[in-house]
């Protein structure tokens, strides 16, 4: 609890946390540290114990108008705790050795996260918003030279609703950190662009080109859109490899689970693959 204190000092707005009860204050804090934790942590099976209580805790953050953008940002979590919930079921620990102390089971391969993902969404509808989005954005991405498809990603960062925050600073349809935010030509004061549809793509976009540019490659680009550039270059260094999929297993949890689905969400919108971008 000392720990989700603190760090729910440095990340959560104080008119937030004023909004819920003091019970509530304490589970908030708790759940957001833990599910960042894990997110950035190295086992995605790892994330399937708080699918019950980020499910518990979002009715509660719906109720108020301060914590809704954080409710909106869990909404789009609770996806990768359920995905984790499952391969829980599916991926056994290996048996423990005599004498070692057990080992944590491995983690998915990206065939198997392809897979999961593609079922998981082969019935989903459209978000409710999409359809205001989806065609006023894609032109935005077309004139940055990005395939105009990857407007979906919104649908994976915020499910198209523009007021999704996440605890660590990322907002709008696209999620933008604010260093992303100011680096790409965006203003926060007096009014965050961040918030405004056309200004966000538009960042997103020149993002995504610089991230192909550089990795020539749009597995590679999307998950360094979600775990940040350095973080790619420095694992396809130490690990002499070239693709994603060599890589993928000692990603963050996050990022394993974020390229599959962004892969799954463009195959069932679009009907495409991210090799034919």
């Amino acid at each position: 609890m000392q720990s989700a204190e603190q760090w729910a000092q440095e990340n959560l707005d104080e008119d937030v946390l004023r909004a819920l009860q003091n019970q509530d204050q304490a589970k908030v804090k708790q759940l957001f540290n833990e599910i960042q934790k894990r997110l950035q942590g190295e086992y995605v099976i790892d994330l399937a114990p708080l699918k019950s209580a980020a499910s518990a805790i979002l009715p509660i953050l719906k109720r108020y108008e301060e914590t809704l953008p954080y409710a909106l940002w869990l909404q789009t979590q609770l996806d990768y705790l359920q995905v984790a919930d499952q391969f829980r079921l599916i991926i056994k620990p290996p048996k423990p050795a005599p004498g070692q102390p057990p080992q944590p089971p491995p983690n998915p391969t990206p065939q198997q996260e392809r897979q999961v993902w593609v079922q998981r969404l082969a019935q989903r509808p459209w978000p409710d918003t999409a359809k205001t989005y989806v065609s006023r954005l894609k032109p935005v991405f077309t004139a940055q030279k990005v395939p105009p498809e990857l407007v979906w990603l919104a649908e994976v960062e915020s499910s198209f609703d523009p007021r999704a925050r996440s605890p660590t600073g990322a907002a709008g349809l696209f999620q933008l950190m604010p260093a992303t935010a100011k680096r790409f030509g965006l203003r926060r004061w007096p009014l965050d662009q961040r918030l405004k549809a056309e200004e966000s793509a538009g960042a997103a976009a020149k993002y995504l080109r610089y991230l192909h540019g550089h990795f020539k490659d749009w597995r590679l680009a999307l998950a360094a859109y979600n775990a940040g550039e350095h973080t790619i270059d420095r694992l396809l260094q130490e690990r002499k490899a070239a693709t994603f999929d060599n890589i993928a297993t000692h990603l963050p949890a996050e990022t394993q689970m974020y390229v599959p689905r962004v892969e799954a969400t463009l195959l069932r919108r679009e009907g495409v693959k991210l090799s034919q971008l």
